[in-house]
Formats: structure tokens, C-alpha cells, sequence
């Protein structure tokens, strides 16, 4: 039951999200559009390459929404509402985001098209550079809860949300967040314009729409767990649990979306220089704060 709760709220944030991506991409909201969409994309004949990797080709897309259903499993909706209530939750959301990578160099390298493995490899490079920008912050957050349950985590900020306890963990965990979902201005996956799609461009039809899908409950999965670690889940005044999950979740994702429109398109080059030169001592820098803050202030 807990599961059928989670896979429904999962969909109905990704079909929000969907109606806000269009909102902010094409300057007008339409509730029924991703709906449209999705019904023109199942309707269209699937085209498949002629010289593909049959299996990766297949396996591409689902495995991309697999890996965020699984990292969904481990985040709290509310204190009785969570699928797997893992002792290593915080670090089993890490390991299952690790899949994304996987699914997308397999669209990059299946089709056997340039355009999709320029975009696969791309986003090799990025996973480079932000893959320590999830770990380290995720370390800081679970040594103010010292525990690594997500649920305990959520309850650790009952006095001060982690965003405010932590502000250089949070954005660099928000950064790094956009940069698994390949949003703008980390789009170096698919590239519109440039790419022509890149991993996706090859696929067409219900493949397409399946990854399509999967990347939406990826965006809606990852600001779940910026609310989990960073806003306090469920906790707040008045309104239920739930609500203040999910209104703390859709604010996020709004968040990811908007924030890179208006900033130009990284290079994957630039991408890693940051990451390494600059994310990864600030996230040190994050760490050693939170140690001390934790020792003075306990």
C-alpha cells in the first residue's frame, strides 16, 4: 500500500513538473499539455536504428526511471509513509543516482549515432564532477543527525532546517541535483540546438516517452531529497505532514527549473574545472564548519 502511495505521488509530481517545465520553456502554463504530449509520442511508430546495441538500446530508458524509483523508495513523505526505511538511506539515494549515469551512457552508446554518444560521454564527464558534490554534502547532513536513516534525518531538523544550518552543503547539493537531472545549465547531455537530443535523439515513440517520464520523476525524486535533507521533509505548522512534503518538494523542483533558463549552457570542460577547483574544498570547507558547530554547539 505504502508503495502504490509513493509510485502515485511520484507520477503526479512528475505530470506538475511536466506542466512547469512547459510554463517556463515556452511562457505559457498548460495542465493538459504534458498530457497531449505524452498520448502524441505513444501514438507515433517507435523507429529503431538499424546497426543498435539491441540490449543497452531496450534497457536504456526504463533503467533511467528504475534508478529513480529507487532512490524515491528511501525518502520520506511523512513519519509513517516511506517505502524502505534503510539504516544507510542517505547513502542508498547516492548509489541508486549512480544508475542514471549508467542509463544514460547506455543511450549515448546504443544507437550507435554520434549526436547520442557525444551526449553520453558528456554526461560521463559531468557525473566526474559532481559525483563527490552528493557525497560529501549528504556526510555533513548525516553528521548533525548522526545517522545515516532519512527519517532521522528529517527529525534532526525539528529545531533548524539544514538549509540554514549548513547554506554551503544545501547549494552545492542543489547544484549538484540540476546536474543529475541534466537541467540547464548542465544540459550537456542532450543539448537542444547542439545535440539535436543527444541521448534521446534516437528514440522515438513509447521508448521516447518512457524516457521522457524517467527523467521527470528523476527531477521530482532529487528535489525530494534537497527537501529531505535540507528543509525538514514533513515538518512544519499546521498543514498536514504530506502537504508540507510535497509543497516543499514542487517548490524545489520550480526552483531547478528556473534556476539555470537564464545562465549559458556549461562546458563540460568548465563543468569539471568547477566542480574539482571549487566544489570540492567548498564541500570540505562545509564539512569541517559542521564538525565544529557540532563540537561548540552540540
Amino acid at each position: 500500500m505504502t508503495a502504490a502511495i509513493s509510485i502515485l505521488a511520484l507520477l503526479a509530481g512528475a505530470y506538475l513538473v511536466a506542466v512547469l517545465e512547459g510554463w517556463v520553456s515556452m511562457g505559457r502554463m498548460s495542465i493538459t499539455g504534458p498530457l497531449a504530449s505524452g498520448a502524441a509520442m505513444l501514438g507515433r511508430e517507435s523507429f529503431v536504428p538499424k546497426r543498435r546495441d539491441r540490449v543497452f538500446f531496450e534497457v536504456a530508458p526504463p533503467l533511467l526511471l528504475v534508478s529513480a524509483l529507487l532512490a524515491a523508495a528511501v525518502l520520506p513523505l511523512s513519519p509513517g509513509l516511506i517505502v524502505a526505511d534503510l539504516a544507510t538511506g542517505a547513502l542508498f539515494v547516492n548509489a541508486a543516482l549512480a544508475y542514471v549515469m549508467v542509463a544514460l551512457l547506455m543511450a549515448g552508446w546504443a544507437p550507435n549515432g554520434a549526436y547520442a554518444m557525444v551526449g553520453g560521454f558528456r554526461f560521463l564527464g559531468q557525473l566526474v564532477a559532481y559525483s563527490m558534490l552528493i557525497v560529501m554534502p549528504i556526510t555533513a547532513v548525516a553528521m548533525r543527525a548522526e545517522s545515516l536513516v532519512t527519517t532521522e534525518v528529517v527529525e534532526s531538523q525539528a529545531a533548524l532546517p539544514n538549509a540554514i544550518y549548513q547554506p554551503i552543503g544545501f547549494v552545492l547539493f542543489l547544484l549538484a541535483g540540476m546536474a543529475v537531472c541534466f537541467l540547464p545549465p548542465f544540459d550537456l547531455p542532450t543539448a537542444p540546438g547542439e545535440l539535436a537530443g543527444g541521448v534521446e535523439a534516437e528514440y522515438t515513440g513509447w521508448r521516447l516517452a518512457v524516457f521522457r517520464l524517467a527523467r521527470l520523476v528523476l527531477v521530482v525524486t532529487v528535489a525530494a531529497a534537497v527537501s529531505v535533507f535540507y528543509l525538514g521533509g514533513w515538518l512544519g505548522p499546521v498543514f498536514p505532514p504530506w502537504a508540507w512534503s510535497a509543497a516543499k518538494t514542487l517548490a524545489v523542483a520550480a526552483l531547478m527549473l528556473l534556476a539555470g533558463r537564464h545562465v549559458p549552457r556549461l562546458r563540460e570542460t568548465h563543468v569539471l574545472e568547477w566542480g574539482w577547483k571549487v566544489g570540492i574544498p567548498l564541500a570540505l570547507l562545509n564539512i569541517f564548519v559542521v564538525g565544529v558547530m557540532i563540537l561548540v554547539v552540540g
